[in-house]
């Protein structure tokens, strides 16, 4: 089922996104890093902020909760357990009840033990696990646990749209060129996203039929990908969690 509500991406501190969904004058916010922005935001628009859904405990993630919760008293917000401000503590397989519809609570440790990710109709709030062509630093969780992840995220409908929390899309094309530099969706997605942004436009959200075909992090398994690794000093009989494991690797080291 196609989605029935706006989704508009408010720019925070550098290059960070508060996804925020609104129908009528209801609306989300998803990680408001920042609260001054999502405030002003909602004020020139006359909307109620019924709900905030948090996807883990970075400090860019959840910086504006006090903020938020002082502005708006009713607010509930919704996240992983041992946050402080999150009113409704989640776990995989809970469903968020929202006055857009049932949001699927999804858990993807990787990036942190405590990732999670709402699947709302066919939109994929992912915070800093799957990244439009990259995925997240493991600053906690195993490259095992981070594969995993992305792997749930990759089996969900590949007209599912994906909403990273992050504008990292132009730096991790150009690692995913030097990963696999032969793919042709890769250069077609570096010439239309360059475009965006000197546009001053978000290349966001992706699609995951989009990230399954050009995201070296989804496609660890390719020739192309596997190529490029053993020149980067892999074995040949490496398993697919550790070339997963060398391409992070690769990717921390980049310039």
């Amino acid at each position: 089922m196609a989605a029935t509500f706006s989704i508009t991406p408010i720019g925070a501190f550098s290059d960070n996104y508060i996804w925020l969904l609104h129908q009528g004058a209801r609306a989300v916010a998803v990680d408001p890093g920042e609260a001054a922005p999502l405030l002003r935001h909602l004020a020139r628009e006359q909307l109620t902020l019924e709900a905030v859904l948090v996807t883990h405990h970075h400090a860019d993630h959840i910086g504006g909760l006090p903020e938020l919760k002082q502005a708006w008293p009713d607010v509930v917000v919704y996240g992983p357990p041992g946050i402080a401000g999150v009113d409704v503590p989640l776990m995989e397989g809970d469903v968020v009840s929202l006055s857009m519809g049932q949001a699927q609570v999804l858990a993807v440790p990787g990036h942190t033990l405590d990732h999670l990710a709402y699947l709302l109709n066919e939109a994929l709030f992912c915070g800093d696990t799957l990244f439009a062509a990259g995925c997240g630093r493991l600053f906690e969780g195993s490259p095992a646990q981070m594969l995993d992840s992305l792997k749930k995220l990759a089996a969900l409908p590949p007209q599912t749209k994906v909403y990273p929390a992050h504008e990292y899309t132009l730096s991790n094309l150009r690692f995913a060129l030097a990963a696999e530099p032969a793919n042709p969706v890769l250069a077609m997605r570096q010439s239309r996203d360059q475009a965006l942004r000197e546009r001053g436009q978000p290349t966001l959200p992706s699609t995951l039929a989009l990230e399954v075909a050009s995201n070296p992090f989804l496609r660890c398994g390719e020739p192309g990908v596997r190529e490029s690794l053993l020149r980067q000093g892999g074995q040949a009989d490496e398993d697919e969690t550790a070339r997963f494991a060398r391409l992070r690797d690769w990717k921390n080291r980049f310039g």
